[in-house]
């Protein structure tokens, strides 16, 4: 099991003890076989740790769905074609846990979508975006070295400690979206029909308990905040 480590936080606790482990995690290892083909959509992508099911969607029906080289492993869930509202969407239960977080490694090529906001749902209908929201960084673009087989950066790693919403504890399904929200490249200039997005070891873990002192200073007050990982291997 993958473990991680805070290294900093924004609109959440400064210091914070290493989280407590993996609900259910996607690492598209097992499953790569079946990420293949052009459509508008692809899904039952089985997670490997836990219950649940990751797909995609694209309004576009050209789009290829693949499964390249991930973050220092061999496999990835990569998608082309992306329009404002595509998304990955991950579904699992969080029945007997509490103190819910979600924690991911994702880049783009260079013409591939650069912005995106999580989202959650507990029926699969409606869903709640999380503020803020995030821009992935482009593949290989120095100083991070390109995430391959043998190469990899927690540069690339993100996520956000969802404590404070407790609809999301001992939930029998909670849906968590991660979508595109604009047109704007990684490289900051428009998304190109070929550009490229990926994801990896999509994680559903518990979020640690917080310091007094970051309670007194109303950090949490309600709020899910983004969060900056390191994956220890």
């Amino acid at each position: 099991m993958k473990k991680f480590l805070v290294l900093a936080a924004l609109l959440t606790i400064s210091t914070a003890p290493a989280f407590a482990g993996a609900i259910t995690e996607w690492t598209f290892e097992t499953t790569s076989a079946g990420i293949a083909g052009t459509s508008n959509h692809i899904d039952n992508i089985a997670a490997e740790v836990g219950t649940g099911i990751a797909s995609g969607v694209h309004a576009g029906a050209g789009t290829v769905w693949s499964s390249p080289a991930g973050n220092f492993s061999s496999h990835s869930f990569s998608s082309t074609l992306w329009a404002v509202g595509d998304y990955y969407q991950f579904q699992t239960s969080t029945i007997g846990f509490s103190g819910i977080a979600v924690v991911w490694d994702q880049t783009g090529s260079s013409t591939g979508p650069r912005d995106f906001a999580l989202s959650y749902s507990l029926d699969g209908n409606t869903y709640t975006t999380v503020s803020p929201g995030y821009s992935v960084l482009q593949n290989g673009l120095a100083p991070n070295p390109s995430w391959g087989a043998a190469t990899g950066s927690s540069a690339y790693t993100l996520g956000y400690d969802l404590s404070a919403i407790t609809t999301l504890d001992n939930a029998s399904s909670v849906f968590f979206r991660l979508t595109d929200t604009d047109t704007t490249s990684v490289s900051g200039g428009t998304v190109g029909t070929g550009g490229t997005d990926r994801i990896d070891n999509f994680t559903v873990q518990t979020a640690p308990v917080p310091e007094p002192s970051a309670a007194a200073l109303g950090i949490l007050g309600g709020l899910a905040g983004l969060v900056v990982w390191k994956r220890r291997k």
